[in-house]
């Protein structure tokens, strides 16, 4: 065999160490940007002008929606009632409050504003909200139907990643760590981290076609990449394909690097999960990204060891039991610090135990809540029925710990199928700020009109709200004003509540009771004068 000249192990050497300084100080940038950007959560719409429903007399030269938090507006539509679409370019943006300046004057009919903006998290918020010039007609049809092969590839793409990031990244620090001399399983952790090199990108361009609601074939549109980078998922994936070569450095690069780029890579992994995401969005912050990046990390750690592990127990390679002894010795305080993270993280997400079965957000953590005492149980088997006997050399036990090793794997992989599905649900936490948020109506008539709010809008106890005007927009002076709510359908007879005037202006009915959600008959009572009492009533739907 030629010896290879000392001088040339010393230049890779020197030369890998330049490439790996480099790495680090990009890894480095992106913890310092990501600590010092400004983090808000999911976002929520709070407040509209015009109101959800609003009948206006005239063309309104501007609208607003206010936010719970800062938003950044991606497409924002105008479509009128012939169907119509009008892009809306020109916006301010006021803390949370988006303003958009309407362009031309509107014909008498339904309009619909549809707004699509991104929120801290880096997913993208839609809805829209109807109002009419003059009296309502019927709404112009905005189609919502879901681009499946767009999800599909989002959701791949992130199961792709996590392999990278956990079975990669965290397979090259469990071979520089944990394994000594071995190498068993390198090739399958090389193979790891080029999915997710490949993966990384992919889901940045997937993401860019999300945020603009665009279809699979746009992806090569140079604005799908921008507008994907833009968001906070870019930093996700600057940090994710830092971490990946960092790992891939440490199995190619000199043993002697081994250790520190694979550490370093480690941590990238837990800095590409904070960045983004509905989790790392929450509040409070200082709490919710180091318990991501701690999470991250620990699951990284557990879940790239397994393959290695297996197939040095496999092989029965020499190596192969202290490798066993290291993982078994460190896997107990790092999955005690995992499971905490990921219970505190699961309350904030969740908030009650209602929630867990009520969301689809919720039924997705109880599949992964299965999975993990399944995975756990397996893996406590493992550490105190199987390991002592296999570390003592049990040729027949250690093969029986590869087979579960390998069980736990195929878990490990359903956990992250369920993880991405994440992706497409808000957290229990985003449904109570949009729960919490009025149900506004316009009801019009001949002889009057009313703008009618109740708040919160879900069923419970509410507050109604109601600003009483004439059939032609004009004043009226009412003398009394009773709301009266029924639903037939449930068996509850009309509830009657008297209103009071404040002084703002309107009308408000306080301490009222919805007993159940639903769509419900409101119908209000204005006394015009002694001899003349107007009613007017339409649908409302009250949430859950």
């Amino acid at each position: 065999m030629t010896a290879i000249p000392s001088r040339m192990v010393d230049t890779n050497s020197k030369r890998v160490g330049r490439i790996a300084g480099g790495l680090l100080g990009l890894l480095m940038a992106l913890v310092v940007m990501a600590s010092t950007s400004q983090a808000f959560a999911h976002a929520a719409l709070i407040k509209t002008d015009p109101a959800d429903g609003a009948v206006l007399a005239q063309t309104p030269t501007q609208f607003s929606l206010t936010f719970s938090e800062p938003v950044s507006p991606l497409v924002l539509t105008l479509v009128k009632p012939d169907g119509t679409p009008v892009a809306l370019t020109s916006f301010r943006l006021t803390d949370q409050t988006l303003e958009i300046d309407n362009p031309q004057a509107l014909k008498s009919g339904t309009h619909v504003l549809s707004w699509r903006v991104i929120s801290a998290d880096g997913h993208p918020v839609g809805g829209s909200l109807l109002f009419s010039i003059g009296a309502p007609t019927e709404p112009p049809v905005v189609s919502e139907a879901v681009d499946w092969p767009s999800r599909s590839a989002i959701w791949i793409g992130k199961v792709f990643l996590y392999i990278g990031l956990f079975l990669g990244v965290g397979g090259a620090f469990a071979l520089a760590w944990l394994a000594g001399e071995g190498r068993a399983g390198q090739r399958f952790v090389t193979a790891a981290i080029l999915c997710g090199l490949v993966a990384a990108p992919l889901s940045l361009g997937f993401q860019g076609l999300d945020a603009l609601g665009a279809p699979l074939s746009h992806l090569a549109q140079p604005v799908i990449w921008r507008t994907g980078l833009g968001t906070s998922f870019g930093w996700t994936v600057l940090a994710a394909l830092t971490a990946l070569g960092l790992g891939l450095l440490s199995l190619a690069g000199p043993r002697v690097l081994a250790r520190p780029l694979a550490l370093a890579g480690l941590a990238g992994v837990g800095v590409a999960l904070a960045a983004s995401g509905h989790a790392s969005a929450a509040e409070p912050q200082w709490l919710t990204r180091p318990l991501v990046f701690v999470h991250g990390i620990g699951i990284a750690f557990w879940a790239g060891a397994l393959m290695p592990l297996g197939l040095a127990l496999k092989r029965q390679t020499a190596g192969a039991v202290a490798f066993l002894r290291r993982f078994s010795c460190a896997i107990l305080p790092v999955v005690a610090v995992l499971a905490a993270a990921g219970i505190v993280l699961a309350v904030i997400q969740v908030q009650t135990p209602s929630a867990l079965a009520g969301t689809a957000y919720g039924r997705l953590l109880l599949v992964k809540l299965a999975l993990l005492v399944f995975l756990f149980t397996l893996a406590a088997v493992n550490r105190w029925k199987l390991t002592a006997s296999a570390e003592a050399g049990a040729t027949e036990v250690q093969r029986r710990l590869t087979r579960s090793i390998g069980v736990e794997m195929l878990i490990v992989l359903a956990i992250f199928g369920v993880a991405a599905g994440w992706r497409f649900t808000p957290p229990p936490r985003v449904l109570a700020i949009a729960a919490a948020q009025p149900v506004s109506v316009h009801i019009h008539a001949l002889e009057a009109m009313a703008d009618l709010s109740i708040t919160p809008g879900h069923a419970g106890p509410v507050a109604a709200s109601m600003i009483i005007m004439t059939g032609d927009f004009g004043p009226l002076d009412a003398k009394e004003v009773t709301l009266v709510l029924s639903k037939p359908d449930s068996g509850i007879e009309p509830l009657k509540r008297a209103a009071t005037k404040p002084g703002d202006g309107s009308w408000r009915v306080d301490n009222l009771v919805i007993p159940v959600p639903g769509r419900w008959t409101v119908r209000i009572d204005i006394l015009v004068s002694d001899f003349k009492m107007v009613k007017i009533e339409a649908p409302v739907d009250v949430r859950p």
